[in-house]
C-alpha cells in the first residue's frame, strides 16, 4: 500500500499531519480505513509511508522513499508473491467487498488496471468531480488498485513506471501510446480491447483493464474540495 506523501501537501498542512494519507476521518487516519479493508480481505500488507503506529498493523512497514514510483519499487521488492496488488492509502470508502471482488475477477495479465464507469461514481457520490476518459464502452475513471506481475515490472516494463505516474491523466497516457490512439480517445472512438492490445504491444506483456462495479475503488482524497465526501 502506497501511503507516502509530503508535509507541504495542502491537505497535510490543513490538518497538521505528515502526509495527506494521515488526514483524520471518523476519528482515525485516512490510511487506516484503506488498510483495514486490505487486511480484512486476507492480504498481507506492505505499507510504504510515514513511520507512525497504525491499527490494524501492516505486516511490513517501510519508510517513504520520496516518490510514488520509488515507494512502489520498495514495496514490490519486499513482496514475496509473484503477483502483487498495489493500492493507494487515500481511499476513505474502500470496502473489503470491493477488494475481494477485484481479487476474484482480475484477469490473467502482467498488468491489471481497475477502471470505474462514470454512472457508478455518480450514483454513489452525486456531483463528485473525477477525471474521466471517454471510450466506446462509456466514460471511465481510473481506479486506485492495480495488480502487477513483480518480475515483469523489474525486468521488462520500464514504460509501466511512466504509465503509473500518469495513472490519473488519461490523455497523457494516450499520448504515450501514440497519436492515432490519442485521436481516437479525444473523439471517443477508442475501445477498451483496442487500448489493451496497444498497451500490451508497447510494454511487451499482456495488460488488461478491469471494469469494477465498486465506486470506492475510484474515489481518493486529492484536494480540499474532496473533503466534503468524508461524511
Amino acid at each position: 500500500m502506497l501511503a507516502g506523501g509530503k508535509a507541504d501537501d495542502p491537505l497535510a498542512q490543513k490538518f497538521g499531519v505528515v502526509s495527506k494519507t494521515m488526514v483524520p476521518h471518523r476519528g482515525r487516519p485516512l490510511v487506516e480505513h484503506t488498510l483495514g479493508a486490505l487486511v480484512q480481505a486476507g492480504l498481507e500488507v506492505i505499507l510504504v509511508g510515514p513511520p507512525v503506529p497504525l491499527k490494524p498493523s501492516p505486516k511490513v512497514a517501510l519508510p517513504d522513499h520520496g516518490s510514488l514510483i520509488a515507494n512502489l519499487e520498495a514495496g514490490l521488492q519486499a513482496a514475496v508473491g509473484e503477483k502483487v496488488l498495489v493500492a493507494t492509502g487515500d481511499m476513505p470508502f474502500l470496502s473489503v467487498e470491493a477488494v475481494c471482488w477485484v481479487l476474484e475477477h482480475a484477469p490473467q495479465a502482467g498488468f491489471v488496471y481497475t477502471i470505474i464507469a462514470k454512472p457508478i461514481i455518480e450514483q454513489r457520490f452525486p456531483g463528485m468531480r473525477r477525471t474521466y476518459a471517454r471510450v466506446r464502452e462509456g466514460s471511465f475513471t481510473g481506479g486506485n488498485i492495480v495488480i502487477i506481475n513483480k518480475q515483469l515490472f523489474f525486468t521488462a516494463l520500464p514504460l509501466l513506471k511512466r504509465a503509473l505516474e500518469l495513472r490519473k491523466k488519461p490523455l497523457a497516457l494516450a499520448r504515450m501510446i501514440g497519436f492515432g490512439t490519442l485521436l481516437k480517445v479525444l473523439l471517443g472512438r477508442a475501445d477498451i480491447p483496442g487500448l489493451e492490445a496497444r498497451v500490451s504491444q508497447i510494454i511487451g506483456v499482456p495488460a488488461r483493464a478491469l471494469i469494477t462495479p465498486y465506486a470506492e475503488v475510484g474515489v481518493d482524497l486529492d484536494k480540499e474540495e474532496d473533503l466534503q465526501w468524508l461524511g
